[in-house]
């Protein structure tokens, strides 16, 4: 993936950064000839959109209202060109573009033209692609096992600076999203996510191994005593899922295998990562952390690895049953309620917020829960034990 700042770098002749040099990280997608509205039903996220100033559908102030639209649709990169270059550009366009931190291009008139530029970022585009799949390659065999072995090993060492004389661990970043009526539009938007993700482990401190498979982000790392690599994918999952495009609608955590020193067994980490998806909004994560490990099961891992499995179901679903036949008789949500103060923290306002009801309703059923149990929810020894039945319940069933 490609940036406005990629696309300044071509130093194309007759194109001028004028303004908005502080968004010159932003992802370029594709380019967009901005031509006719609405725009929202053309255009779409990373775009770096062209515009004409012909004093016919466009004069300078149209242009200037086209900039701000374009920036709330998610464009890159703004270039304008004016017919025989009869003015500049107005101040108060380079004033909104640096204040919207949107990169803003002059293109001059004659010599410059908006196929040769479309055909430039087109290029590089595909340029970044081929080297992203060479890498994406390399770690597939790694992972999968195909043509592991010493030779192979000291040609992907020699080609990406990497040692694998220390520990190695796997990352799968999984995506949730929401859908809305536009899938179309939706689907561009998960496309420029991934994009922007794919930017930011480019530049991530360690270097990572990385390729997109299927509908998830894998990444191969060295392991280090003070995590920096962990942390950094925290911080880069947070800012992602925060942002304007994407508030709301995708959700991500990437989860870990444990770490490994030989190659060969680089896909125990991935198959260990993999087996932890379906239970990752199941396991304990009362701070909500965007990046979490086999480990985090804890104690969990060893009890479906013993032999009295049953056994333990059995104390699991009598501790329970009360609790879910009254759900299941009132269509209420006790289960769920009492997992959730525990994850809040035990603080009412918190889980109700969570739960979306009223502190008072949370109360009530907190209430309902001791008397159907028959324990005080202040005894923690007794709350625990009816916590860890409900999750060795959920990820034993996931």
């Amino acid at each position: 993936m490609i940036s406005c700042r990629d696309v300044n770098n071509l130093q194309m002749d007759g194109m001028e950064l004028v303004a908005g040099a502080a968004g010159l990280d932003r992802m370029v997608s594709w380019t967009y000839l901005v031509q006719t509205k609405p725009y929202k039903e053309h255009m779409n996220p990373g775009n770096f959109a062209l515009l004409v100033v012909d004093y016919k559908r466009f004069s300078m102030d149209e242009a200037y209202d086209a900039m701000v639209e374009l920036n709330e649709l998610g464009i890159s990169g703004f270039a304008i060109s004016v017919v025989e270059d009869r003015e500049e550009t107005p101040q108060r366009m380079k004033d909104k573009a640096d204040e919207l931190k949107l990169p803003l291009f002059y293109i001059r008139w004659a010599g410059a033209t908006f196929v040769d530029i479309a055909q430039s970022v087109g290029e590089l585009l595909l340029e970044t692609s081929v080297d992203n799949k060479r890498t994406g390659d390399y770690l597939y065999n790694l992972l999968f096992g195909y043509e592991v072995n010493d030779k192979y090993i000291e040609k992907i060492s020699a080609q990406l600076g990497l040692t694998f004389d220390r520990p190695y661990r796997v990352g799968i970043i999984v995506i949730d999203r929401k859908y809305g009526v536009n899938l179309e539009q939706d689907e561009h938007t998960y496309t420029y996510y991934t994009d922007c993700l794919n930017r930011e482990v480019i530049h991530m401190k360690k270097k990572p191994m990385y390729m997109r498979f299927l509908n998830k982000f894998v990444l191969l790392f060295e392991e280090t005593k003070d995590m920096e690599t962990e942390h950094q994918i925290e911080r880069i999952l947070g800012d992602l899922d925060s942002r304007a495009p994407f508030a709301g609608l995708i959700h991500s955590t990437c989860i870990l295998g444990a770490a490994y020193r030989k190659p060969a067994d680089f896909g125990k980490s991935y198959q260990e990562a993999k087996n932890l998806i379906p239970k990752k909004d199941i396991l304990p994560n009362p701070t909500n952390r965007k990046v979490i490990s086999a480990s985090s099961m804890g104690i969990y891992k060893y009890m479906f690895n013993s032999g009295n499995q049953q056994e333990i179901m059995d104390y699991c679903n009598e501790k329970l049953k009360r609790l879910e036949m009254y759900d299941n008789a009132n269509g209420s949500f006790l289960i769920d309620t009492l997992l959730n103060y525990y994850m809040c923290g035990f603080n009412v306002q918190k889980t109700a917020q969570m739960m979306y009801v009223h502190r008072n309703s949370l109360q009530y059923r907190l209430k309902k829960i001791e008397e159907i149990l028959e324990i005080s929810l202040d005894d923690s020894m007794e709350y625990l034990d009816v916590v860890n039945c409900i999750l060795v319940k959920r990820l034993m069933f996931n």
